[in-house]
């Protein structure tokens, strides 16, 4: 027997508004009974576990010990324009001269992801 992931839980001070962003992010909708003021919401990613927040009345204090990493369908660079436009922060920069690296973000609400270098970034690289 084994266990499969349902979702991924994230806690937040207002569990609409974030799922909005990570909405935008990933270009995937809200529950479809999703309303402003929800304490619990949920994307619906198309494969994988679903993001579920959940409003919680401590903020968040120190760094997160498990985060979302990103694989853009564009660059790596025009996703972070487009993330830095929704409301994320830049966190620390670990992209390289020779187009390695990532960069890590922290949504509205402070928590880090990270962007990858998507499938394109990959090719463009010398082998």
């Amino acid at each position: 027997m084994v266990s499969v992931v349902q979702n991924v839980a994230i806690d937040c001070s207002d569990a609409y508004e974030l799922a909005r962003f990570w909405s935008e992010v990933t270009g995937c909708p809200l529950h479809p009974q999703a309303e402003r003021g929800d304490q619990e919401t949920v994307v619906m990613l198309d494969q994988g576990p679903l993001l579920y927040f959940n409003q919680v009345p401590e903020p968040k204090t120190v760094k997160n010990r498990i985060h979302l990493c990103l694989r853009p369908t564009t660059s790596r660079e025009e996703e972070v324009e487009r993330l830095l436009k929704l409301g994320a922060t830049l966190v620390i920069d670990r992209r390289q001269p020779d187009g390695t690296g990532w960069a890590v973000l922290a949504d509205p609400e402070g928590n880090e992801f990270c962007v990858l270098r998507s499938e394109s970034d990959h090719a463009a690289m010398p082998s």
